[in-house]
């Protein structure tokens, strides 16, 4: 056990945490594939999903030691070099008209070995270490609206902006995250209100667009148009509640101790069970006890992220931690809630449980570049200990020193008085 704790650098009680959670998914997952199975019929095995979560939970494990290697100052340069090539990705995925059984999937992209791959979330990531840097670089500068709009918000106007059609949920959480760095990075208040109204407005006027001019934008902004709309709006009976009503079921259903694993009933009625309301299936199999567990190991590691940013040796690095580790615990939020509809239906996956390529990669290497801070620190307060025994070996050899001079001395004075 030693010899692999050797390997793992940084804080180690966010290592537990990630591995705890990633270790406790198989279930949960392994149970809902047989909705695909049995319900969907893509012609594949249960034993199948559960060797592709394998796989992708391994090569995220990869990734995430890979980047808690790199010293995190190396991520400024990621973000600088990652902006454009997300934007034309991202152009890319707008532009290009996908589907997935069927259904509107331009939120997707196929890549050759990879798969399905969402380059929303790759994009989130990058902005989020490009706001940290940009800060950091203006860092003790008065700073200008218009100079630091072209540089700044300009990026993030595109990157949100191109998200937004498709993936209204992610669009809204990127942009809160900005505005949540710009706020600690002491960006001037009044710029960031100016923005904040800015941004809203334009949602605004962005869902009105979509509402007269339908045939201007994908049916995915019908979608997610549609799913506030049932949220917010009172039920007169017509709406479709299939999912918020089938995810209600399994809560029920579950009760304290849950109808046990892989007994769930409603797996086989909720879509993406295996990854958006993941949530609803766990209370239903494990009960609330377990639900509430699982909230804990996502709070814990908050506490463990705000640690990490409080302890940060440079802005920067508080800056990453805090961008990209409260980004992973709102996914996270934001999931459970949906499942005991708290909130409108989105697309956000449980990091480290729910299914999925794209999210497992994603989170572990956030969580990689979170730890790549921690290790700093760590090494930091190393230094600091081998400082202070080096300091207390000093003076313990400077007080050696005096002792046995002094006692030198004494043997000399006992020395004369004997021979006078």
């Amino acid at each position: 056990m030693k010899k692999v704790l050797a390997y793992l650098h940084g804080d180690k009680i966010m290592w537990a945490l990630v591995i705890l959670l990633a270790l406790f998914s198989f279930l949960p997952v392994y149970s809902a594939s047989t909705n695909l199975v049995y319900t969907v019929g893509t012609g594949k095995e249960t034993g199948y999903y559960l060797v592709k979560h394998f796989i992708h939970l391994i090569v995220g494990f990869v990734l995430m030691w890979l980047m808690h290697k790199v010293s995190y100052r190396y991520f400024r340069q990621v973000a600088i070099i990652g902006m454009p090539l997300v934007v034309v990705l991202l152009i890319y995925t707008l532009l290009k008209t996908n589907t997935i059984n069927g259904a509107n999937a331009s939120r997707w992209i196929t890549v050759p070995i990879i798969g399905q791959f969402q380059p929303s979330s790759l994009a989130a990531i990058v902005l989020l270490l490009y706001v940290a840097q940009y800060l950091t670089s203006i860092k003790d500068q008065v700073v200008e609206f218009w100079p630091s709009f072209w540089e700044l918000w300009l990026p993030v106007g595109i990157v949100v902006g191109l998200i937004l059609p498709a993936n209204f949920s992610t669009a809204a959480v990127i942009f809160f995250m900005v505005c949540i760095l710009m706020f600690i990075g002491n960006y001037p208040k009044k710029y960031l209100f100016s923005i904040g109204v800015a941004g809203i407005a334009f949602v605004l006027i962005f869902v009105l667009m979509a509402k007269a001019y339908p045939g201007m934008f994908p049916n995915r902004v019908d979608t997610w148009i549609s799913r506030i709309d049932r949220f917010a709006g009172p039920d007169d009976g017509t709406k479709d509640l299939y999912q918020v009503e089938n995810a209600k079921i399994a809560i029920a259903q579950g009760g304290i101790v849950g109808v046990g694993p892989g007994k769930s009933i409603q797996k086989n009625f909720l879509p993406q069970s295996s990854s958006d309301f993941i949530y609803a299936i766990i209370v239903e199999e494990y009960g609330i006890g377990i639900g509430i567990f699982v909230l804990m190991l996502y709070i814990g590691l908050f506490y463990r992220f705000i640690i990490a940013a409080h302890k940060a040796p440079t802005l920067f690095g508080k800056l990453l931690v805090t961008g990209l580790g409260f980004y992973l615990i709102f996914q996270a939020l934001i999931n459970m809630g949906v499942a005991v509809s708290l909130l409108p239906t989105t697309g956000q996956a449980l990091p480290l449980i729910s299914s999925g390529g794209t999210a497992i990669l994603m989170s572990c290497f956030s969580i990689g570049a979170i730890l790549s801070v921690t290790k700093k620190e760590s090494e930091i307060h190393k230094e600091e200990q081998d400082r202070l025994e080096q300091s207390d070996k000093t003076q313990e050899m400077v007080a050696r020193f005096y002792e046995e001079r002094l006692e030198n001395e004494k043997a000399e004075v006992t020395r004369t008085e004997s021979l006078l």
